[in-house]
C-alpha cells in the first residue's frame, strides 16, 4: 500500500508539473503568435494594409462613432454609385464588432487607443487565440504533446501569417480562430455528450457566422462526420447530443445575421445538414424501436417501411419527371444549369475563365502553383499532401498544422521510447537480459511449470501462490509489452531520425520568419524596392489618394477598376462607381467596356454616369506588375460578357496582348491604353515599358476628352479629370453662319439673329 501511495503521489505531482508547463508553453506560442506577425509595424508603420481591409475598417470607423443601431441601418451612397449600398444587410459584422468591442473596452479602461491601432492588433491578437485553440483540439483529439505541437505549427504557418500579419484587417482574422473554436466544441461535445458544450458550440457557430462567408465548411463537414460515423455503425447519444442542437439553434442563431438570414434554411450550401438531421432522427428512432419490440418483430417491421418508402420514392420521381418538361419547364432548366456549373467547376478548372470571368479575375480563386503552395505550408506539404484553390490554403492551414503535430508528436515518441529502451542496454547488458524477455522464452517457461503441477496438488498449490507473488515482476511481459518491443527502431535510426526531425523544425522556423519580415509584413498600399543606390520607399498610392481628398469637391465620383474601390473611398472620402465588393457584374462590366472603348465612346460612357474623374494604375515606369494593363484582359473579358461589341479577339495579336508596334489598333487606340502611357515617352524617350519588357506602339498621341490632373512622383497612379461636354448651341450657330455666310447679302439681311 505504502509503495501504491508512492506511485501515485509521484504521478500527481508529475501530472501537475505536467500541466503547469504546458501552460507556460502555450503563454509562450501566443507570444510568439502575436509576436511574429509585427514586423510589417517595425519595418513600415502601423498601417492597414491590402484592399478590403481598408473598408472594414470605414465601416468600424462609423460603428465607434455613429453606434450599433445606426450601423444596421447604414446606406452607403459614397459607392456604386448611383445604386448605393446597405451595409448592415450587406456585410459580416464579427470583424467589425469584435474590434469596436476591444475599442470601447480600452478607452473605458482609460487606454485611449485610435481605432486604426485596434485594427491593425486584432488579426495578431486573434492568431494566439487560434494557436491556443488548436491546442484544444489536437488535445482533444490526440493529446497535450500533439496538441503543442500542432499550436506552435500554426503560430508560424505562413499560409495564416499572410492573412493575419497587423494591419491586414479582414474577416479571416477572427475567422480562423471561430472555425477551429467551432470544430474543438464539437469534438469535446462528441466526447462528453454534454449539453452545456453543445450550446456553447451553436454559439461558436454563430460568431463564425457572423465573422466571415466561410461558415458553409462548418456545416458542411460536420453533417459528413455524422453521416460516415451512422454508416460506419458508431451512432450513439453522443454523436446526437452533439450535432442536433447545432443545426436547430445554430441556424436559429445564423438566419438573425442580416447577411445569412432566410439563406440559412434556402440556399443549396445548407441542405446537407438538413438531410442528415433527418438521417440521424431516423436512425434514433430505429434503436428506439429496435430496443422496445422483439427481433423478430424489428425484422418485419423494418421491411414494411423500407418497402413503403421504396414505393413513395418511386411514386414521387414518376411524379417529377412527368411534370417537368425538358424543352418547357423552367425548373429543368434551372437544373440542368446549376448541375451543369458545379461539374464543369469541379471537373474543369476553365470554366470560371470562359463563362464567370469576374471569378476567375480574381488571383485568390486560380489553383496555386508548386512553388507558392510550399511557400504558404513549407515542410508540412510532406506531412499533409494536399491540392486546394489560393484562397482556400488559408483553411488547409489549420488542418495541416493538426495532422502534422499529430504525425509529429507520434514520430517523436516512438524515436524517444526506441532510445529509452536501448540505453541501459548500453550500460548493463545484465539487465536487460533480466528485465526484458524475448516472447519465445516466456513459453518454455509456461510449459515447464505446467508440467511440474501435474505432479501433486501440493505442489500445484505452491507453484500457484509462487505464480501469484511472481505477477508483479512478470507484469511486462504482457502483450502491451510485446507490442511495444516490436515498435522499438535501432538506436542509430532513432537518433539518426530524430536529428533530422529537429533540422527539419529548424528549416520550418527560419522560412516562417523569413516569410513573417520579408514576403507578407509589406502592405500593398506601401511599396518598397532593393537596388544598388539602397531602399527605395513607393507611396503612391497614398500620394494620389491625398490629391483627391485635398483636391476634388466632396461630391465628385471617380471611376477606376474595381481593385481600388476600397481606398478610394476610406482614405480619399469619395464617391466611387464600383468596389471590391464585386455584387455587381452589369455596373463592373460598365466600366470594363468604358477602358476597352475608344476615348470618345468612353467620355460618353462616364459622363452618363455622373463621372469626373478616372483613376488608373500604371506600373510600366518603376516596373510594378500588378497595374491596370496587366488587368485589361479581364476588363474585356468582363465587359465582353455583358456588352457583345467588345470582342477579346479585336485586342489580341497572334493569341497575345501586345503594347508594342505589333499591337491591334483596338488595343492601341482604348481608353486604358492611352491613359497608361499618355506622355510616357517623356520619360526615357523610348517609352520602354519595364513590366512587358517592350516599347510601346503608339508613343505620340494627344487626349481629346480627358485631361491629366495629377501624375504621382513614381507615375504609379494616375488621375484625369473628364473634359467638359461642348457647347451644343454654340456649334450650332456656328455652322448655321458658315451656311448663311454663302448666301447672298441681300437675302442675310431679311434673317433674324440667332438670340443664344
Amino acid at each position: 500500500m505504502a509503495a501504491s501511495d508512492a506511485q501515485n503521489g509521484v504521478s500527481s505531482i508529475r501530472h501537475a508539473f505536467g500541466n503547469v508547463l504546458a501552460f507556460f508553453i502555450l503563454l509562450l506560442i501566443g507570444v510568439l503568435a502575436f509576436s511574429i506577425r509585427l514586423f510589417s509595424v517595425i519595418k513600415y508603420e502601423s498601417v492597414i494594409h491590402e484592399f478590403d481591409p481598408y473598408f472594414n475598417y470605414r465601416v468600424t470607423q462609423f460603428l465607434t462613432k455613429n453606434g450599433i443601431y445606426d450601423f444596421w441601418n447604414w446606406f452607403d451612397d459614397r459607392t456604386w454609385y448611383p445604386l448605393g449600398r446597405v451595409i448592415g444587410g450587406t456585410v459580416y459584422p464579427g470583424l467589425t464588432l469584435t474590434a469596436g468591442t476591444l475599442w470601447w473596452i480600452l478607452n473605458s479602461l482609460n487606454i485611449p487607443l485610435s481605432v486604426e491601432t485596434v485594427c491593425v492588433f486584432t488579426a495578431p491578437i486573434f492568431s494566439a487565440f487560434a494557436s491556443w485553440a488548436t491546442y484544444l483540439l489536437t488535445k482533444e483529439v490526440k493529446g497535450a504533446g500533439a496538441g503543442l505541437t500542432a499550436a506552435v505549427l500554426l503560430a508560424m504557418v505562413p499560409s495564416y501569417i499572410s492573412r493575419s500579419v497587423a494591419g491586414s484587417y479582414d474577416n479571416e482574422a477572427v475567422a480562423i480562430f471561430a472555425l477551429i473554436f467551432t470544430f474543438y466544441l464539437y469534438i469535446k461535445t462528441l466526447n462528453t455528450g454534454s449539453l452545456f458544450y453543445a450550446t456553447l458550440n451553436s454559439i461558436a457557430y454563430f460568431y463564425m457566422v457572423c465573422s466571415w462567408g466561410g461558415y458553409t465548411f462548418i456545416i458542411n463537414l460536420i453533417p459528413m462526420h455524422v453521416l460516415l460515423c451512422i454508416v460506419t455503425g458508431r451512432y450513439s447519444s453522443r454523436l446526437y447530443i452533439a450535432y442536433a442542437p447545432l443545426v436547430v439553434l445554430g441556424t436559429l442563431l445564423a438566419s438573425l445575421v442580416p447577411v445569412v438570414g432566410f439563406n440559412a434554411v434556402m440556399t443549396s450550401e445548407h441542405f446537407a445538414s438538413f438531410l442528415v438531421f433527418i438521417i440521424i432522427h431516423v436512425v434514433a428512432l430505429v434503436y428506439y424501436i429496435k430496443g422496445v419490440l422483439s427481433p423478430k418483430m424489428f425484422k418485419v417491421a423494418v421491411a414494411l417501411v423500407v418497402s413503403v418508402g421504396l414505393m413513395l420514392c418511386y411514386g414521387g420521381s414518376t411524379y417529377s419527371i412527368g411534370s417537368i418538361k425538358p424543352n418547357k419547364g423552367m425548373e429543368w432548366k434551372k437544373f440542368k444549369s446549376v448541375r451543369s456549373f458545379l461539374t464543369s467547376l469541379l471537373c474543369d478548372s476553365t470554366y470560371a475563365s470562359k463563362y464567370i470571368p469576374i471569378i476567375a479575375s480574381v488571383s485568390e480563386h486560380q489553383p496555386p502553383t508548386w512553388p507558392s503552395y510550399f511557400m504558404d505550408i513549407n515542410v508540412l506539404a510532406f506531412l499533409v499532401p494536399a491540392g486546394i484553390i489560393v484562397r482556400l490554403m488559408l483553411v488547409l492551414a489549420p488542418a495541416a498544422c493538426i495532422l502534422s503535430g499529430i504525425a509529429l508528436s507520434q514520430a517523436f515518441d516512438v524515436f524517444t521510447r526506441s532510445i529509452k529502451l536501448q540505453l541501459p542496454s548500453l550500460s548493463d547488458h545484465s539487465q536487460v537480459d533480466a528485465g526484458v524477455a524475448s516472447p519465445e522464452s516466456v513459453v518454455p517457461n509456461d510449459s515447464v511449470k505446467m508440467d511440474k503441477s501435474e505432479d501433486t496438488s501440493k505442489e500445484r498449490t505452491s507453484k500457484k501462490s509462487k505464480k501469484k507473488e511472481k505477477e508483479p515482476v512478470e507484469k511486462p511481459l504482457s502483450k502491451s509489452q510485446i507490442k511495444k518491443r516490436l515498435l522499438v527502431l535501432p538506436l542509430e535510426t532513432s537518433v539518426i531520425a530524430i536529428i533530422l526531425l529537429v533540422l527539419l523544425g529548424a528549416f520550418y522556423v527560419v522560412h516562417s520568419v523569413w516569410a513573417a519580415a520579408e514576403a507578407y509584413s509589406a502592405p500593398s498600399i506601401v511599396l518598397t524596392s532593393h537596388s544598388h543606390d539602397g531602399l527605395h520607399v513607393f507611396d503612391d498610392f497614398r500620394e494620389a489618394y491625398a490629391w483627391l481628398s485635398h483636391n476634388t469637391e466632396v461630391d465628385d465620383k471617380v471611376a477606376s477598376w474595381w481593385d481600388y474601390g476600397y481606398q478610394t473611398t476610406a482614405m480619399a472620402n469619395r464617391t466611387v462607381i464600383v468596389d471590391n465588393n464585386t455584387w455587381n457584374n452589369t455596373h463592373i462590366a460598365t466600366v470594363g467596356t468604358a477602358m476597352s472603348s475608344p476615348e470618345k465612346a468612353a467620355w460618353e460612357i462616364f459622363h452618363s454616369l455622373d463621372v469626373k474623374y478616372v483613376l488608373v494604375v500604371f506600373g510600366g515606369l518603376v516596373g510594378y506588375p500588378s497595374d491596370d494593363i496587366n488587368k485589361f484582359l479581364w476588363m474585356v473579358r468582363i465587359g465582353g460578357g455583358v456588352f457583345p461589341h467588345i470582342k477579346e479577339p479585336d485586342y489580341l495579336r497572334d493569341g497575345q496582348y501586345r503594347i508594342d508596334s505589333m499591337g491591334t489598333p483596338t488595343m492601341l487606340n482604348c481608353l486604358m491604353y492611352k491613359l497608361s502611357y499618355y506622355r510616357f515617352v517623356e520619360t526615357d524617350g523610348k517609352a520602354f515599358d519595364r513590366v512587358r519588357r517592350t516599347e510601346i506602339g503608339k508613343k505620340y498621341f494627344k487626349l481629346t476628352h480627358f485631361e491629366e490632373v495629377f501624375t504621382t512622383h513614381h507615375w504609379m497612379v494616375r488621375i484625369y479629370k473628364l473634359k467638359p461636354p461642348k457647347n451644343r448651341i454654340r456649334g450650332k450657330t456656328k455652322k448655321s453662319k458658315s451656311k448663311t455666310s454663302s448666301k447672298p447679302a441681300s437675302k442675310r439681311k431679311g434673317l433674324k439673329r440667332n438670340p443664344f
